[in-house]
C-alpha cells in the first residue's frame, strides 16, 4: 500500500498540506514519515480507524515536543538520550524534527558529535528498526534491484559512509551508519529538507575492526576490510547506479580513510552534484570562523601564519581553502602556500626529510622548502616537532585534525602565546575525547588572550571572571546551506568557489563583527538561519560562475525558501 499526495509530494515551508493515504489503522501509526501519534485528530481518527489505539486525548504538537523533551531530560546519559531519540525518529519523524528545530542547542551534541560517535560504536547493540540502506559487497550485483524501491522516488540528498574513519575512533565498520543518520538529520534540522527526500546509505565493504569482528551481535559484513581494484569497483558500481536511479541527487562522501576520502572526491566530483563534508565542509567552516577571528586579532588575512597538525584530507583541505583566501587577498599561490606549515606524523612536512613518493597529491603542495628551515633551533635533529614549528615559525593561527588528545599541550600553547599577541587556536578533532585541548586550559596558558574554535561542544569558559560560551566550529554551520542551495537550485557541480562562498557567509554573520568581545560564531539555537544565509551566498556564486542560469537573485532566494520544509503535521485523508 502507498502513500498519494493530493498537492505536492513534499509540503512546503508554512503551508497546510493534505495527504491522502490508502494506509490505515497499525500500518499507518507504524509509518514515521504519516504518523501523529496523538496529534491525529478525531475526524481523522474516525476515517483512519484509530480509535482504541490511541489514548482518546487529542493533543498539539507543541504538547507532544513538551512531553518528550520532558522524558529527555530525566535519562541519566547523552547516550540514552541519543537512543532514545533515534527511537522516536523511527516512529514519528515530524515530532522528532519539531523536537530538534526548536531545541537546537540542546538536542545538537545528543544527536551527532559527541554523542553519534558512541552510538556508533555500540551500533550493532542498538539496532532496532531498518533505517536507510546497507550495500554489501556480497550483494553487489544487486544495488540497482535495491534502489530502484518505490519509496525511494523522492530522494534529493544521499549520504554515504564505507565506515572506515568515524570521527576520531577509526573503523567501525557497519556501524558508521550513524554518520549518515545524523548528518541527514541536520540537513533536515538545520536546512529544511523533507526528510523524505534523504537517503543514508551505508557501503559495507568489511571491517578491520577486530572487536566488531568479534562481537557475536554485530550487523555487518563478517570480513577483512576489501581494498584495491575490487573496492573501487564496487564504489563504481554504486555511483554509477545512482546516477541512473537520481540524476540531479546530491551525493556526500562521509567518513571514509585518508587515502579514499581525496581520491574518490576528485573521480567523481565532476560525474554528480557531491562534495565530502570531512575534506570541504570542514575547511568552509574553519576558513569562515578564522575570516571572523581576524575581527578581533585585528592581523589580516595575507600576514597570518598558520599551522595545521593533521596531514590528511581535512587538514589539508583546511589550508588549501584558506591559501585561496589569501590569494584573494592579495598574495600569490606560493606566497600563501609559503604561510603553511603542516605537521603530520613524522613532524613538519619538508622537502628533504619527507618522503614525497609516499605522499598523496593534496599533500605535497603544503611541503615546505628546506630553505624555510634555515637556521632553525630544534629540540633534537631527525624530524622537526609541533613545538619547533611554534618556537621558530611563530604562527598565528593553529589548527588540530590529529585526533590527538591532548596534542595541544601546555609547553606548546604558552611557546605559541610567547609570539602572537591574539593566538587563534582551533582543536577540531572529536569526538570530544579527541579533542587537541580543552578550551579552559587554553585560556589559561595564554593568560586569556587566545581566540577559541573547537569540534566539539564544551562548557562555557571564564573569560574575565565571566562565563563566554565557546564556540563549536562545527560543520552543521556549512553542509546544511550547501545542499539546499545544491537541491533547490539544481546545481550540477559543487566548487570549491562554492564552499568559499560558504566560509564568506558564514563569517558575515559573526557578532565580532560588530563587537570583538562578542562570539565568532552565531549560536547552535541560529543553525536554519545560517543555513540559509548559505544556500542564499552559494546560489549567487553558483550564478555568477555560469552554473546556474536564467535565474534572477530573488528567484534564487524564492527557490530556496521554497524547499524549507517546516516539522508540521498535515491534514490527512482516507485514499485508494
Amino acid at each position: 500500500m502507498g502513500t498519494k499526495f493530493n498537492a505536492a509530494p513534499i509540503p512546503k515551508h508554512a503551508t497546510v498540506c493534505t495527504i491522502e493515504t490508502a494506509l490505515s489503522e497499525m500500518d499507518l501509526l507504524a509509518d514515521p514519515l504519516l504518523n501523529k501519534g496523538t496529534a491525529f485528530t478525531e475526524s481523522e481518527r474516525d476515517e483512519f480507524r484509530l480509535h482504541g489505539l490511541l489514548p482518546p486525548n487529542v493533543m498539539t504538537i507543541e504538547e507532544q515536543v513538551s512531553r518528550r523533551l520532558e522524558a529527555l531530560r530525566a535519562l541519566p546519559t547523552d547516550l540514552d538520550r541519543y537512543v532514545m531519540l533515534r527511537e522516536l525518529q523511527d516512529s514519528n519523524e515530524t515530532l522528532f524534527f519539531a523536537l530538534l528545530t526548536h531545541n537546537l542547542e540542546e538536542m545538537l551534541p545528543v544527536i551527532y558529535t559527541p554523542t553519534v560517535g558512541a552510538g556508533c560504536q555500540r551500533f550493532s547493540h542498538l539496532y532496532r528498526k531498518p533505517r536507510g540502506l546497507f550495500l554489501s559487497i556480497p550483494h553487489k550485483d544487486q544495488i540497482r534491484q535495491i534502489l530502484s524501491n518505490p519509496r525511494f522516488d523522492n530522494v534529493e540528498a544521499i549520504v554515504v559512509t564505507d565506515g572506515e574513519r568515524i570521527l576520531g575512533l577509526g573503523d567501525q565498520g557497519a556501524g558508521g551508519m550513524g554518520i549518515p543518520i545524523g548528518k541527514l538529520a541536520l540537513y533536515s534540522g538545520c536546512g529544511g529538507l523533507h526528510p523524505a527526500t534523504t537517503l543514508p546509505i551505508t557501503l559495507d565493504v568489511g571491517t578491520d575492526n577486530q572487536e566488531r569482528l568479534a562481537d557475536p551481535l554485530y550487523v555487518g559484513w563478517r570480513h577483512a576490510r576489501v581494498r584495491g581494484e575490487e573496492y573501487d569497483a564496487f564504489i563504481d558500481e554504486f555511483v554509477n547506479a545512482v546516477k541512473e536511479r537520481w540524476p540531479h541527487v546530491l551525493l556526500q562522501w562521509e567518513d571514509f580513510a585518508k587515502n579514499n576520502a581525496s581520491r574518490l572526491l576528485e573521480r567523481y566530483r565532476d560525474e554528480l552534484c557531491s562534495f565530502n563534508d570531512d575534506v570541504q565542509g570542514t575547511a568552509a567552516v574553519a576558513t569562515g570562523t578564522l575570516l571572523a577571528a581576524i575581527n578581533v586579532t585585528g592581523l589580516p588575512l595575507k600576514e597570518q601564519r598558520v599551522v595545521v597538525l593533521g596531514a590528511g584530507s581535512a587538514g589539508c583541505g583546511i589550508a588549501s581553502l584558506i591559501q585561496s583566501s589569501m590569494v584573494e587577498a592579495g598574495l600569490t599561490p606560493d606566497e600563501a602556500a609559503s604561510r603553511f606549515y603542516v605537521v603530520g606524523r613524522n613532524g613538519l612536512m619538508i622537502e628533504g626529510t619527507t618522503d614525497l613518493d609516499k605522499l598523496e597529491p593534496f599533500q605535497r603542495r603544503f611541503v615546505q622548502k628546506t630553505s624555510s628551515v634555515d637556521g632553525w633551533k630544534l629540540e633534537q635533529a631527525g624530524q622537526i616537532s609541533l613545538f619547533d614549528v611554534m618556537k621558530n615559525a611563530h604562527p598565528t593561527v593553529l589548527i588540530g585534525v590529529s585526533g590527538q588528545a591532548g596534542a595541544f599541550s601546555e609547553k606548546i600553547v604558552r611557546e605559541m602565546a610567547r609570539h602572537t599577541e591574539h593566538p587563534v587556536i582551533f582543536p577540531l578533532s572529536n569526538p570530544t575525547a579527541n579533542s587537541e585541548a580543552r578550551p579552559q586550559d587554553l585560556v589559561e596558558w595564554t593568560e586569556g588572550r587566545v581566540v577559541i574554535g573547537t569540534g566539539s561542544p564544551f562548557p562555557p569558559i571564564d573569560r574575565n571572571g565571566r562565563p563566554f560560551k565557546v564556540d563549536q566550529t562545527n560543520n552543521s554551520y556549512i553542509f546544511p546551506g550547501v545542499g539546499l542551495a545544491a537541491i533547490a537550485l539544481k546545481i550540477p557541480r559543487v566548487t570549491d568557489a562554492l564552499f568559499m562562498a560558504a566560509a564568506k557567509a558564514l563569517a558575515q554573520l559573526s557578532p565580532a563583527r560588530l563587537d570583538p568581545q562578542a562570539n565568532l560564531l552565531p549560536p547552535v539555537s541560529d543553525l536554519r538561519r545560517a543555513a540559509r544565509a548559505v544556500a542564499l551566498s552559494v546560489g549567487l556564486q553558483a550564478l555568477a560562475d555560469g552554473l546556474i542560469q536564467d535565474l534572477t537573485p530573488c528567484e534564487i532566494a524564492a527557490r530556496i525558501d521554497e524547499k524549507v520544509w517546516e516539522p508540521r503535521y498535515p491534514t490527512m485523508h482516507l485514499g485508494r
